[in-house]
């Protein structure tokens, strides 16, 4: 398929005449063809008028509908083979078999959602029949449902071109709730985007959906998102990014006459906790598991482990020089974008300024990218909050907390997370458990003796927590649970049959419908 640098309206495509924008390869600095020029306002608005026009339609088309296109889509995007494989790589420098693995994870995540919009899980339908003759007072006949919102947002992510971006979760969740979707494309990877964004395109031909169902926008500088959150017609956003990004975002759509809800994934540092049994036994183990995960993706992944708390002595010198040898034998391949980087050397530089007798484990390597992991004592992290601040790359923080006494005290500090691990073996299990109720306020995730890199999509996940880890810790981001973001309850009183919505009278028991 030949790249043409267009925005994609509907089923049309566009040429947009705003400021271009153009990939670029992380590896040799060289901006890659074609050029795709920004979404005008009246581009973007225009999009937002055609989801608005096409959301009564689309949701009437019920949930067998909506899995046939997110199938399509699925189909569509394997379809693109190694051509979407190359381009990817070229935009991102991630390797070829981590992009095929979040190929697969994109289209499974697609066919999961087709199998909850084709079974109606989402649209959780109940009914309370009328008591006419209860005293004192009758019960009227009452319906309940989950329709989708409206219009979504969707803004792609850095760190997972496919996963999490053009038809990445927040975009298949939304679509099998019944939302039309306007996507505005990552700047760091254009040339991807148009691939999937084409083949959304002709899943839609393929399976008639209304024209607006899907748009993707183009935009170089910040102005298009603002345009995309305050647009009337959008009634929520899906959001995967830096935090200052999420927060600007979540400042606009209060700002509206009409707010609207923005469900932003953004900074999270994924404490890890281990126990001093676990670490006299398998110090050796867990430096390797550490720096492995640590390590992932170069440390991009939003559940990278952060920060990582030693308690107790023994094992401790084992562990570190454990982390040493494996940072020396690791080599961190370069990060997605020029911004990334250059962002990462200033925060590893500043924070060795901040504590310049701290122990760094790794150096750091010619172009400033490689893995490095400060150790602090437990007063020293306690003592200045930016150590508890999210460093988006290779880098980590270990924390020699010796007692899980001296945890106490930093919990209360420690901001809302998407993940916090122990690493516990039995005689440890009292220590753990109480610690366990301090972390449950603070993580989605708890996790025992893993790490908490890799994400299951399935029913079960969650991936999201307090802020400022995701902007509302009620919902996931990840799995089935996150269809719930782009849904709100409607009851329906004493209403005829034949009034009812077809989404909610296809998933009532036939004695309700």
């Amino acid at each position: 398929m030949s790249l043409r640098g267009e925005n994609l309206l509907g089923t049309r495509a566009v040429r947009g005449t705003r400021a271009a924008l153009q990939g670029v390869d992380p590896v040799s600095g060289k901006a890659l063809l074609p050029a795709y020029g920004g979404a005008t306002r009246e581009q973007l608005d225009e999009a937002c008028e055609m989801a608005w026009r096409a959301w009564a339609p689309y949701r009437e088309l019920g949930g067998a509908a909506h899995a046939r296109l997110l199938e399509a889509i699925a189909a569509g995007i394997e379809a693109l083979g190694e051509e979407l494989i190359d381009r990817a790589a070229l935009e991102t420098a991630l390797d070829a078999a981590r992009l095929r693995g979040e190929r697969a994870r994109t289209t499974a995540q697609l066919r999961l959602f087709a199998q909850v919009a084709r079974e109606g899980r989402h649209v959780e339908p109940r009914h309370d029949p009328a008591l006419p003759q209860r005293a004192p007072l009758p019960r009227p006949d009452l319906r309940m449902g989950h329709m989708g919102i409206g219009p979504v947002a969707v803004f792609g992510a850095s760190n997972f071109p496919l996963a999490f971006s053009v038809a990445g979760g927040d975009t298949a969740s939304a679509l099998a709730a019944g939302c039309p979707v306007v996507v505005k494309a990552h700047n760091a990877h254009p040339g991807t985007s148009e691939l999937v964004g084409r083949a959304v395109q002709a899943a839609l031909r393929e399976t008639g959906m209304p024209d607006g169902v899907f748009s993707l926008l183009y935009g170089a500088d910040e102005q298009i998102g603002a345009w995309l959150v305050s647009q009337p017609r959008i009634q929520a956003v899906g959001f995967t990014g830096s935090r200052a990004g999420g927060d600007a975002l979540a400042r606009i759509a209060a700002a509206r006459p009409r707010p609207i809800p923005v469900f932003a994934e953004m900074s999270s540092v994924n404490p890890v906790f281990v126990f001093p049994a676990a670490l006299r036994q398998r110090a050796g183990a867990i430096a390797a598991g550490f720096v492995q995960s640590m390590t992932l993706g170069s440390g991009q992944f939003c559940t990278k482990p952060g920060v990582l708390f030693l308690l107790g002595d023994e094992g401790a010198p084992e562990f570190l020089d454990g982390v040493a040898r494996q940072l020396r034998a690791t080599r961190t391949a370069p990060l997605l974008s020029a911004g990334i980087a250059a962002r990462f050397r200033h925060a590893t530089q500043q924070a060795a300024a901040r504590s310049p007798s701290a122990p760094l484990l790794g150096q750091l390597a010619s172009d400033g990218t490689q893995a490095q992991v400060f150790v602090l004592e437990t007063p020293e992290f306690a003592a200045d909050a930016c150590w508890r601040e999210e460093i988006f790359g290779p880098a980590a923080v270990i924390v020699r907390a010796r007692r899980a006494e001296d945890l106490a005290a930093l919990l209360d500090d420690l901001a809302g997370q998407l993940t916090a691990t122990v690493i516990a073996d039995p005689p440890d299990h009292a220590q753990a458990a109480q610690l366990l109720r301090g972390l449950e306020p603070l993580a989605g995730r708890l996790l025992m003796n893993g790490w908490p890199t890799g994400v299951e999509v399935c029913d079960a996940m969650v991936h999201g927590g307090p802020y400022p880890a995701c902007s509302d810790a009620r919902f996931s981001s990840v799995g089935t649970l996150s269809i719930r973001r782009f849904m709100r309850p409607v009851c329906y009183q004493n209403m005829a049959r034949e009034l009812l919505p077809g989404w909610l009278r296809e998933h009532l028991p036939p004695t309700a419908a």
